[in-house]
Formats: structure tokens, sequence, C-alpha cells
């Protein structure tokens, strides 16, 4: 039996980097959520009084000090010089505004900042998916699951969702598309 377990995860190992290389996700998979990534205070219930409150983020995110040594302690796993850091983002898997759980190092990753799949998109596409939860157009599980999903590949469809204030509905969309 451990031998076929050990083969399972062996299998699972190479094939899950492929398979996400090519784009070839289900759409489930960005639905299993690992619950240390998630802020248990934060629930479809607590939204108003959690992400939905203007500044909710700063009340609970880490001190800068502390951020800045977690990425230099994933820029060194990862083998990247410190010199290269700045073309990097700190990036939580789920951000703190859609639920993320604001220190949990499961959470964290690297991302460059430019590029389709960089951080500043993947900003302009939280904000779209918090103001669509705070508007009640989604809920927060499903924003969460968007966001863990294939993201990229999705993210013209889902920055272009009407949310909010619909004078603003393509603002963030087509001033990302510009650059």
């Amino acid at each position: 039996m451990n031998a076929k377990k050990a083969e399972r995860r062996r299998i699972v190992r190479y094939l899950a980097p492929l398979l996400l290389a090519l784009g070839a996700v289900h759409p489930l998979i960005g639905r299993a959520q690992n619950a240390q990534w998630l802020d248990p205070n934060v629930t479809q219930q607590s939204i108003d009084s959690t992400i939905c409150r203007p500044g909710y983020a700063d009340t609970v995110a880490p001190p800068f000090d502390r951020a800045m040594a977690l990425k230099d302690h994933l820029l060194a796993q990862q083998g990247i010089d410190r010199d290269d850091g700045p073309a990097y983002a700190l990036d939580r898997r789920v951000p703190i505004v859609l639920g993320g759980a604001p220190d949990a190092v499961s959470n964290l990753a690297l991302l460059p900042w430019a590029g389709r799949g960089g951080k500043r998109r993947k900003v302009l596409l939280t904000v779209r998916l918090k103001r669509c939860v705070c508007a009640g157009r989604m809920s927060l599980a499903k924003a969460q699951a968007e966001i863990l999903g294939n993201w990229v590949h999705e993210y013209g469809r889902l920055a272009r969702m009407a949310c909010g204030d619909p004078a603003s509905s393509n603002l963030a969309a087509a001033a990302d598309d510009a650059r």
C-alpha cells in the first residue's frame, strides 16, 4: 500500500507543474482552498466588519520590515539574487482583502511585478473581486476560487465584471490593457 501511495505522490509531483505550465487547469482546482491560506476571522457573514471595512488590510497586515524579511527568505529559497529582488513582489496566494491569512507563510509566494501574470495585474483584479464581494454580486468563496484559479487566463472576463460603481466598471481593465 505504501508503494502505491508513493507512486501516486511521485506522479502528482511531476505532472502538476506540467499541467499548470500548460494552462490545463481544471476549474475546480482553484476551489480546493488550503485552509492555512485563509483568515478564519473573514467569512461571508463577517465581510462588512472585515474586508469591506475601509482600511481593514492595514489593520491586520504584518509590519513592513517583517514582510520584507519574508520576501528575502523566499528570494533566497528560490535562488534569486537579492539584487534582483525589486523585480519581484511578495504575493499572497489569497490576498488579505479577499480573506487571505495575513501572516501565514504558506500563503506567501513571489510574483514578478510586470507581465500578464504579474503582481500589478493581480492587484487590479483583486480590487475588482473585492468590490464584487462587497457589493453582494459575488460570494467570498467564489472570489477566493477565482484568484486561486487560472486568473491570468480569466483576467479579461474577471476585470470587466460590473460591480459597484457602473461608471468605473471597466477602468481598471482599460488602464491595464493600455500598458
